[in-house]
Parts: structure tokens; sequence; C-alpha cells
């Protein structure tokens, strides 16, 4: 998973190169910031009025009666699995949950053409992941990083993890699937995870606390070494042209690029990051004072000379914003379009199985 691409051992020299100081200073982390400001907003608007609409029909439908959010589906990761699954089987788009799977493919399609951008863009854990390993460097002055065999290890672990829903899912017919997600249990499943936070159980608050606390003193434990999510966008991310690219002959060796490196890439000794854990959050980038040393980028073209060539391939933090904002809008905006995007339930069935949601019981595969 760490495949990339080393460069030649340098000959010996008689000092140290002379930098060449960049020219303009580094935007990609507040734009970055922008951006992950934007979608936390959006994520807190969409659970609060999908609260509203939950609670309407818990209280006997009193208080505000607001709609139900479509966008609440891209916290059902496995629903937009089994969706796509059985959108592959079928060609149907289905009708329970249909943003599930049409968030599940637009967050695909972000990492093909963007590493996994997704993860340090836009997803708010992702987010809450990296605030929690920086507060954890200002508290304690460093984070804790894991030896190369344990850190190996543990990163397998969010492989096995999508491997397993993969392999459920994978095995289950299109007409299982159906039949899942119409059971009350499946059309109830956002409301399921609503009162999964809202009503955590002992266990599950001790676990979640756990996993915080492991996320201050390691850079974004849970997303590096537990989120099945994340290991699918890392592999899909193997496929994309965009790369961390370094430029040999302008860069100083200052290893500072490495040191600010999330993923702990030894980012200073390659010449193109090609490891799919790389999130293309471009805190490398940033911390390079030398001009045209290091940038995200595609990959070269011929050009008359070198000056070129690097204006040609990279791959600036606002295009990388708009890029990252038109792929997840223009999927929004088709699914709205095609009216694959609101689940189609009428309030008549939410009415009679919301206040039971407690009595139901997981239907099982």
């Amino acid at each position: 998973m760490e495949a990339s691409t080393p460069i030649p051992a340098p000959e010996a020299s008689t000092g140290k190169k002379k930098q060449i100081r960049r020219l303009e200073p580094d935007r990609s982390q507040r734009v970055r910031l922008i951006v992950q400001s934007v979608f936390i907003l959006l994520n807190i608007f969409l659970c609060a009025q999908f609260y509203f609409f939950v609670r309407y029909f818990e209280t006997g439908q009193s208080g505000p009666h607001v709609s139900r959010p479509a966008g609440v589906d891209g916290w059902l990761p496995i629903a937009g699995l089994m969706n796509t699954r059985y959108f592959i089987a079928t060609g149907h788009v289905p009708a329970i949950h249909p943003a599930a799977m049409v968030l599940f493919l637009v967050f695909v399609v972000m990492s093909l053409v963007m590493k996994r951008a997704f993860c340090s863009w836009l997803c708010p854990i992702g987010t809450l992941s990296e605030y929690l390993w920086k507060l954890g460097r200002k508290l304690l002055g460093r984070n804790i990083v894991l030896p190369r065999w344990l850190d190996l290890g543990l990163r397998g672990i969010k492989y096995l993890l999508l491997a397993f829903f993969v392999f459920i899912v994978g095995g289950m017919t299109a007409a299982a699937l159906e039949d899942f997600m119409m059971q009350p249990y499946g059309v109830l499943a956002d409301v399921k995870m609503l009162h999964f936070f809202l009503r955590m159980s002992t266990t599950a608050m001790v676990i979640v606390v756990v996993l915080m606390l492991l996320s201050v003193v390691i850079k974004n434990f849970w997303c590096r070494y537990m989120c099945p999510y994340g290991a699918l966008m890392s592999l899909v991310s193997a496929f994309s042209p965009v790369r961390i690219r370094r430029d040999a002959e302008a860069c100083i060796d200052c290893g500072k690029c490495a040191k600010a490196c999330p993923q702990t890439l030894p980012v200073n000794k390659l010449v193109v990051v090609r490891s799919v854990e790389c999130t293309a959050c471009m805190e490398c980038v940033a911390s390079c004072g030398t001009q045209n040393a290091l940038q995200l980028s595609l990959p070269p073209q011929k050009a008359a000379t070198a000056a070129e060539r690097w204006r040609q391939r990279v791959v600036s933090p606002v295009a990388a914003a708009i890029l990252l904002v038109v792929i997840f809008l223009g999927g929004v905006g088709a699914a709205r379009l095609t009216h694959h995007w609101q689940t189609v339930v009428d309030d008549q069935v939410y009415r009679e199985m919301i206040p039971q949601l407690d009595t139901l019981s997981h239907p099982g595969f």
C-alpha cells in the first residue's frame, strides 16, 4: 500500500543547496479550512433538520413539521454500498435511501479524481480527527508515532472491515437487498442512526471516548486504522492521476514536508507520493517554503522548459476545492433532476413506525 517513486542516491556535494524562497504565500490550508467549515455547517444543518423531522413523529405530531433531508443519507455508508450493489445488479435506483447511493458514488469519484481528498477536505469525522490530533500536539507538545510494524498491522484493520462488508453485501441477491431495505429496519436506518448518537449506550460511549482520546495522541487514529470507508477511498485513490510531486532539483532537503505529513509519509525522500494513505491535504505543501519544490499536481507534460512543465501540472488549492465542489454538486444535482434523491416513503409510514422504533429488531442478512 506504500508504493512510491524513490529518488536515486544523491551524489556527494560540497555544500547545501541554495534555497529559492516561494514567491507567493501558501493558501492550501486556508482554502481547505473553508471547504471543511462549509461541509461541517451543512452537516449540522442537515442533522438539525432531521432531528426535528423525527421529533415531530415521536411527539405525536407536535412541534414544527419539516421535510426529511435526503442528505442525511450520507451518514449511511452501508446503505450506500447495498444500494450500489442493487443498482449494479438491476440497473434500477432503489426507492429507499437513494441519496446514500448517490453520495457513496460521489465520494468514490472524488477519490478517483483527487486522491483521498474526501477524507481531509469534506468528511466531518476526518475534520474532527484532524483537530483532535492537533489539539493533542498543542497540549502534549507532540503526537505518538507508532513503530512501523505496529502501524502496518493496525492499518490492515480497516481493510479487513471493508472486506467483511463487501463480502456480506456482495453475496446478497438483488431480491434480498430490496427486501432488507423495504423492511421497517431498513426504512428507518437513518432514525436508528440518530438514536445511536442521541441515546448512546454506556458501552458505545466508552468506545467513542476511547477512540477520541487515541485520536488526540495518535494522528488520525480512527481514519488511519479503523474506517472501512477510508479503506475504500484508499483503494480507489490508487488510480487517481493527482499526486504530491517533489522537484528534487529545487528541494533543499530540509525535511519539513515529512514532519508536517499527517500520514507520516516520507515525502522528503520521494519524487512522487503514490501511497494510498495520502489524503491530498497539502499540509506538506504548506510547510514547504521553497519555490516549485513540492506541489499537488497531475503527471508532467512535455514542454520546452522545466518551468513550463511545472506550470502545466500544478493543481492549485482553489482548483482542488472547485473540483470537489463541482463533483459534489454535480452528483446531487443530477440525482435531484432525475428524481433519484428523496426516499419514497409516505409520512403515514413514519407516523406509524417511528413511535415503535425501539421494538424493531435487526432483520439480519
